[in-house]
């Protein structure tokens, strides 16, 4: 196994680790704590009564970002899997990263939105859902790393051989 399957390997892993992150940031309703509940991107829970969240704009652009990032991420997970399959599809590969750095920064939008609509909350903390949707970002960042460091060599390898030797 060489070095681009290695690396396309961890980028699978990674990117299917982002997924998980993202997901379950994104369904549970633990993104902000205060002294009588809780809230998230789609529900507040005060004293054990759970309603839709108020319209803020900040939040609702966090709740779409959440939901395009996992969206991205999905696709980029299955093109990846299909690329462990198939070795020789370098286009396959720039579009994995691409996707991967798209969702990674549609979750930097989406956390700084939500960061920003939250601020004004005074005895507001952020909880683990909230934290979740940060630990995605960099595994999402470094999984499209991989597959373009695993594309860089797949592309070298090609011009290298196509390259006359004199000896």
């Amino acid at each position: 196994m060489g070095v681009k399957r290695t690396l396309q390997g961890w980028g699978t892993l990674l990117s299917f680790l982002a997924n998980v992150f993202t997901i379950l940031s994104t369904v549970t309703s633990y993104w902000i704590r205060h002294a009588k509940g809780h809230g998230g991107l789609w529900q507040e829970c005060t004293q054990g009564l759970c309603s839709s969240t108020p319209c803020q704009p900040t939040i609702l652009m966090a709740g779409l970002c959440m939901v395009l990032s996992g969206s991205f991420g999905v696709v980029a997970t299955v093109m990846g899997l299909r690329l462990l399959c198939r070795a020789e599809e370098s286009l396959r590969g720039q579009l994995t990263s691409v996707l991967l750095f798209v969702s990674g920064l549609l979750l930097l939008m989406a956390l700084i939105s939500y960061t920003v609509g939250s601020s004004s909350k005074d005895d507001a903390f952020f909880s683990w859902s909230y934290f979740i949707g940060w630990l995605a970002l960099p595994f999402s960042v470094l999984a499209g790393g991989c597959f373009l460091l695993a594309d860089l060599i797949l592309q070298s390898s090609v011009a290298i051989s196509s390259f006359p030797v004199c000896l």
